[in-house]
């Protein structure tokens, strides 16, 4: 246990954050996970058992005090870190059109700052452990939606998955964006929940997550697309 690798994810008290959690402390890895809500942060815990391999931080992941604190107290408790997920990210489900501008600061803040600023945190650590960054992106940040904000946030994600790689291939790091379709998590609550017909599960995405972190050293797969059969676009 002592020697097992550590990861450190945001957003990861719920849905694909949780399950790729879970999967990683089944296989007796050592993970950190942050979240906003402290109710939430405590109900993971106590499902989990509360082990002694995780570490469960009430932070905002587009707060930069907090995420770099996060990053460092993860490096205290284990002694190193080997991967970050950045899973922490949320929808407005509106438009350009019709949409409230006063909810849009906090997403944007959340969805394309967070990342970046995990990444920035982290890669003093991941350079030392010749880690891997795997960025939860969307099909949303491949495919044009008319007026979607949150398709934008998706954008610039998927641009920072390339951009990070450029920048810190030469370090042996690896990086991954993985570009879910529809997943039945509580992204959808705000629309009464997910789209009829066959979606994802969090855990289908926990294991594409777990296949990127465990590839080869050497091999660094970059951009995974993952959507249920019968979604067209």
């Amino acid at each position: 246990m002592t020697d097992s690798p550590v990861t450190l994810i945001t957003g990861g008290t719920s849905g694909i954050g949780a399950a790729t959690a879970r999967r990683l402390l089944d296989q007796g890895q050592r993970v950190c996970v942050t979240g906003r809500d402290a109710d939430r942060l405590r109900r993971f815990v106590d499902d989990a058992g509360a082990p002694e391999s995780l570490l469960a931080l009430n932070a905002d992941a587009g707060d930069w005090d907090a995420v770099e604190s996060v990053v460092k107290a993860t490096v205290d408790k284990y002694g190193r870190l080997d991967n970050v997920v950045a899973n922490a990210g949320f929808a407005t489900h509106d438009s350009l059109a019709d949409g409230d501008p006063r909810q849009w600061r906090d997403m944007v803040l959340t969805n394309v700052l967070g990342p970046a600023l995990l990444i920035r945190a982290a890669l003093p650590a991941l350079k030392e452990s010749q880690g891997r960054i795997v960025l939860i992106g969307s099909v949303a940040g491949l495919v044009h939606t008319p007026g979607n904000i949150y398709g934008v946030t998706k954008w610039a994600v998927t641009g920072l998955a390339e951009n990070t790689r450029r920048m810190v291939t030469g370090d042996g790091i690896g990086v991954t964006l993985i570009a879910p379709g529809r997943v039945d998590t509580n992204f959808w609550e705000p629309v009464g929940g997910a789209p009829q017909g066959l979606n994802l599960t969090p855990e289908h995405l926990a294991d594409s997550v777990l296949w990127a972190l465990g590839q080869p050293r050497g091999v660094d797969v970059n951009t995974v697309v993952i959507r249920p059969i019968g979604q067209g676009v």
